[in-house]
């Protein structure tokens, strides 16, 4: 066998190997582009989440506003202060206050509630038992007990929210309304 001249050009593999790098360097990107995807897939959903995430509401969007056995059974309005918990995009801010209602207890066992915001300008409206009336003391409001207004300072009567007694407990959907107008909004 003699030695290769150095004038002889090297020798290069043919065949079946040239097509292997091929596959191999395939393959590399793939594997990359998944290494790659994951971890980009996973930060979106993370940020994601806030607004993808149905929040849960206990007893189908309603509060537990106390047991009926804590109202006058003579109809006298009852101030109540509703807690919840407030979910801010990945933060729960457990047991806060949210609002004040009124809750009335009638004759026939139906409990009414209502905001205990004023119609006109927002002030919180206060029950005086010596004329039996809402007041507001921001601008002279004033409401029967029913929530009809007495005089033309508010817009609209009291803003009435749902209520119901389940098992003597008393669950109300808790809602602010646009304050200054003749329509009842929620906002």
């Amino acid at each position: 066998m003699a030695n290769p001249s150095p004038e002889s050009p090297p020798v290069v593999p043919h065949g079946p190997v040239a097509p292997r790098r091929g596959f191999i360097s395939l393959l590399a990107v793939l594997a990359g582009g998944i290494a790659g995807l994951v971890p980009v897939a996973a930060g979106t959903l993370f940020f994601m989440d806030p607004i993808l995430r149905k929040r849960k509401e206990a007893g189908g969007g309603l509060l537990r506003a106390g047991d009926i056995s804590d109202l006058p059974t003579d109809g006298t309005p009852v101030r109540v202060v509703l807690k919840s918990d407030i979910v801010d995009a990945w933060t729960i801010y457990r047991d806060r206050v949210i609002g004040s209602i009124y809750l009335r207890l009638m004759p026939n066992g139906q409990v009414l509630a209502f905001n205990d915001t004023c119609t006109h300008l927002g002030c919180k409206v206060d029950y005086q038992p010596a004329e039996k009336q809402f007041f507001c003391p921001c601008h002279q409001s004033a409401f029967q007990l029913d929530g009809e207004r007495k005089n033309l300072t508010p817009p609209r009567n009291m803003d009435s929210l749902e209520a119901e007694v389940k098992d003597g407990e008393i669950w109300v959907k808790y809602q602010n309304f646009q304050t200054a107008t003749k329509e009842k909004k929620a906002i």
